[in-house]
């Protein structure tokens, strides 16, 4: 324990961990407002063509490039000179506060993610009590409307029931063994109870229904593999540049030369820095 305060100091790691968080709360932010989003609870996004969800993609592992960079040629650039002359040993020292900067941004960028998510729900679920609703609402609300939309809406209906039903029962058309037939006929039933409907009128509506729902339920999976691949590749990214950026930030502050390797003239042999 007696080692680890000269050899890693938490200040710069802070400060490099909160710029890195900021700068992705922006970034983010700004890609959001232009369009880049992977999905939503629109129903809009399903348009969405797929060179959009891939520069959706591109776009997240770019900000997370920059952001960790900085963070990381922060978090080296103003953390303390280590006694030693092996070069070797002062780059590893500076690309672990990189690291640690790293490590500390997504920890931060996690717990507000959780804290604006369970905001959201909580503010949800004071507007609609849960057992009324299903995990389909968000997704196949357009699909909801479309099954239930009645020639003549009667007076003070209460639908939400019977959506949260077909909801639930919609999400099973995207299984393996699709839709049951008690279930079609079923939800047909409810269909034309509701609606005034009559009956081959409300089987085809259900049928557009179950074909609409297939089809936005696998664009759904496909936007969150997207997702998850885009978010799992800008974080291992976004430890590699923060160390290569710390490594940097370190070089700088000592007066020693940047390798041609990272973009920087400088020798590209090793070197050995004086401390002071």
């Amino acid at each position: 324990m007696g080692v680890l305060p000269r050899y890693l100091h938490w200040t710069p790691v802070i400060l490099g961990a909160l710029v890195a968080t900021a700068l992705s709360s922006i970034l983010l932010a700004f890609g959001a407002t232009i369009g880049l989003g992977i999905s939503s609870t629109a129903p809009t996004w399903r348009d969405a063509s797929a060179a959009l969800w891939i520069l959706s993609g591109l776009y997240l592992i770019i900000q997370a490039a920059l952001s960790f960079g900085v963070g990381g040629y922060l978090a080296g650039r103003t953390s303390f000179g280590l006694a030693a002359s092996d070069s070797t040993e002062i780059e590893h020292r500076d690309g672990l506060h990189g690291l640690a900067a790293w490590a500390l941004a997504v920890v931060l960028g996690v717990a507000l993610a959780a804290l604006l998510g369970s905001a959201t729900l909580t503010r949800s679920g004071n507007n609609v009590s849960s057992a009324r609703t299903s995990a389909a609402e968000p997704l196949l609300s357009y699909e909801l409307d479309r099954l239930f939309r009645p020639s003549r809406r009667p007076a003070n209906a209460d639908l939400s029931q019977e959506r949260a039903e077909a909801g639930r029962i919609l999400l099973t058309s995207s299984s393996h063994s699709g839709m049951s037939s008690e279930d079609r006929t079923y939800l047909a039933q409810v269909v034309a109870a509701t609606t005034g409907l009559a009956g081959p009128d409300a089987e085809k509506r259900v049928d557009g229904v179950i074909a609409s729902s297939q089809s936005a339920i696998a664009k759904s999976r496909r936007s969150s593999v997207i997702l998850a691949f885009s978010v799992a590749a800008a974080l291992l990214l976004g430890a590699v540049i923060a160390w290569a950026a710390a490594g940097i930030g370190g070089r700088h502050r000592d007066g020693a030369p940047v390798p041609h390797w990272m973009g920087v003239h400088g020798s590209g042999g090793a070197y050995r820095r004086e401390i002071a």
